[in-house]
């Protein structure tokens, strides 16, 4: 059976600024599982492109292997595209970023296709401090492959063959902090309120922009104590406030409302309360986002929200002082510059 999607527009649908509408954004239809966490991701990366008003040939997409490197497939299917081999995505986005900085990078990874074979690579485009957003949709397990844990897994959290994980998880948000990423941040698949600002400002961010995204597996991640499932995201959700995202300026704002609570309603209809932290929280403060990070670990609690944020990022291409311009637009005079320049370059050495 095949699925096609309609052609047909309705004339009053909605456009933004530059005269794009949603579906402009949109992909391929997703072969992933009914349900899946990841395919909210899509939705919510095609809500951010859309609202920020980003022509998708101006976007490169690039992933490794596994169930959330498929699905760059199913958004911005107008833009550039490359599935690379497994954990190797970052050195693909270093490479393709160095030859052209005029691109917007999106790189989609797996906990394991990160905190595993990829773990090396992802060290080292940290904390070069590439200019792009590094997005893992992370449901604690292998997939593709039946569900077995991965290095993202929680402690004594029990796959659905009911074994406890016997090792300790990886908190690639911790990492991501101790490397040096310029902006991290952590969401949930099934909060679009939140996810949406964060990915905006992520790509606008100038620099590594990190979001791990807790993206459940429905099929073999979902099961009664599994610390990744549904259910558990939902009952050990604590946010650090609500995130705003100001295009103008290309700035983040959060706004606190100390010791409230909120209910939010997601895309199944049920509702989870989220619990705002005190206004004393700096995401200008490493330090503090670590400590934060580990003591809601302690609590059993899955931190959400912007972490950390550097004004002052200064990306790869500004630490390496290199040209402004595409390689693919350089000439053999600017490659070349002559026997005169290289004449200079020899007399300053004697």
């Amino acid at each position: 059976m095949s699925y096609i999607r309609p052609k047909i527009r309705h004339p009053e649908t909605p456009i933004n600024d530059i005269g794009y509408t949603r579906k402009n954004y949109e992909g391929s239809l997703s072969t992933l599982c009914a349900g899946c966490g990841h395919d909210s991701i899509s939705a919510a990366i095609v809500q951010a492109c859309f609202e920020l008003n980003i022509e998708p040939h101006k976007v490169a997409k690039l992933s490794g292997i596994g169930c959330s490197s498929k699905t760059p497939t199913y958004f911005l299917g107008n833009s550039h595209g490359f599935n690379s081999v497994h954990g190797r995505m970052p050195s693909v986005a270093t490479g393709a970023n160095m030859a052209n900085r005029d691109m917007i990078y999106i790189g989609v990874s797996g906990d394991g296709d990160t905190a595993s074979i990829g773990m090396g690579q992802f060290a080292h485009v940290v904390r070069r401090n590439l200019n792009m957003l590094y997005l893992v949709e992370n449901n604690g397990c292998y997939g593709l492959t039946k569900g077995q844990d991965s290095a993202t897994s929680d402690f004594e959290s029990i796959s659905k063959k009911g074994v406890p994980n016997p090792f300790e998880a990886i908190d690639l948000c911790g990492i991501a902090l101790q490397l040096g990423a310029t902006m991290v941040a952590r969401s949930f698949s099934g909060d679009k309120e939140q996810l949406v600002p964060l990915i905006k400002a992520a790509l606008c961010h100038e620099g590594f922009a990190f979001i791990d995204v807790m993206s459940p597996c429905v099929t073999f991640n979902n099961n009664k104590g599994s610390t990744k499932s549904y259910e558990y995201v939902r009952d050990h959700i604590e946010t650090l406030g609500v995130v705003d995202f100001v295009p103008m300026k290309d700035e983040i704002t959060t706004h606190y409302k100390p010791g409230s609570s909120q209910e939010v309603t997601l895309h199944d209809g049920s509702v989870v309360r989220l619990q705002k932290l005190d206004e004393d929280y700096d995401p200008h403060d490493r330090r503090a986002a670590l400590d934060k990070l580990k003591e809601s670990q302690e609590q059993g609690k899955e931190l959400t929200g912007l972490l950390y944020l550097d004004p002052d990022s200064k990306e790869l291409h500004e630490l390496l002082g290199t040209t402004q311009r595409p390689l693919r637009s350089l000439t053999e005079e600017d490659l070349c510059p002559g026997v005169n320049v290289l004449e200079k370059i020899n007399l300053s050495f004697q």
